[in-house]
């Protein structure tokens, strides 16, 4: 059986009152909680803070104008100041959210300006144990709500150094899939992101958007930097986390995924990310 194709999301609301969680210098992480339902969707929007999401239980896909991120409840996702993104709930989720107060032209939990490069762009993150504790902990209380007690307030400021260390020090985990500007080869790449599995060559794939097999290779590789292939790859990835959160298999995944063995998938997985499946999917060695 073939992944479900995505369909149009069942319910479009608009982000949650992020005006009253504005982080400051004075309260440089501030954090809410919102519950969601399977297929819907926040409408696109953007912040002029720094963004951490998070699903403590279920799945989130996030997307911006570059790229698509999966969202299981052991990764976290890094969204800069100013990007602007969507989010699709692809199984019921609590969903943590974490704002950032960041200076301007600073980028990154509190990191050195030589060190922010790779925090200028989405990333996805391990989530620690630790990390997940201090998150749950974080207290969710608008600004339209009574001031916090003093001691509240300053257990927030704890929590919030913790989080900040916690970050700074997590893997990022390659599960983002770049999207490209090309209106032909975008038109490609959202038929791979519904059913990966559909067609088997570039030459199948490219069949329906008015360019050559040729000419879409090199589109690859001039605007994502990379192959068809390699890109696919990717694609294949972040949908065996995506069924991995509802505790599938990994030969069950593997199948999903149109391999001819778990071996076969396996040696993938561990190809790409450097670990076994079971680790990269958050499920326990079978």
């Amino acid at each position: 059986m073939k992944p479900r194709a995505r369909s149009a999301p069942a319910c479009v609301v608009a982000a949650a009152t992020p005006h009253l969680y504005v982080p400051t210098a004075e309260r440089p992480v501030r954090a809410k909680m919102r519950k969601l339902r399977a297929d819907t969707q926040v409408m696109p929007h953007r912040h002029p803070w720094a963004q951490v999401a998070i699903s403590a239980t279920g799945v989130i896909r996030l997307g911006t104008e570059r790229g698509t991120y999966i969202v299981p409840p052991w990764r976290a996702l890094w969204i800069p100041p100013g990007v602007e993104h969507a989010v699709t709930v692809v199984e019921d989720a609590d969903m943590r959210t974490l704002y950032f107060h960041q200076p301007a032209g600073r980028f990154g939990p509190d990191v050195a300006p030589e060190d922010d490069g790779p925090w200028r762009g989405c990333r996805v993150l391990e989530m620690s144990e630790l990390l997940r504790a201090l998150v749950r902990e974080m207290p969710c209380v608008p600004d339209d709500a009574p001031p916090l007690p003093a001691a509240l307030r300053q257990r927030e400021q704890l929590l919030s150094t913790l989080i900040l260390d916690e970050l700074r020090s997590a893997s990022a985990v390659p599960l983002g899939v770049d999207l490209p500007r090309d209106k032909r080869l975008r038109q490609l790449c959202e038929a791979v992101l519904v059913d990966p599995t559909r067609h088997e060559t570039l030459a199948d794939w490219a069949s329906g958007t008015g360019a050559s097999p040729r000419t879409v290779a090199r589109l690859f590789r001039h605007e994502l930097g990379r192959t068809f292939t390699q890109w696919r790859q990717q694609v294949v990835l972040a949908r065996a986390v995506a069924l991995a959160a509802g505790r599938m298999p990994v030969k069950q995944i593997a199948a999903e995924l149109g391999y001819n063995s778990p071996s076969a998938f396996s040696a993938m997985v561990h190809r790409a990310v450097g670990m076994p499946p079971a680790r990269f999917l958050g499920l326990q060695d079978d």
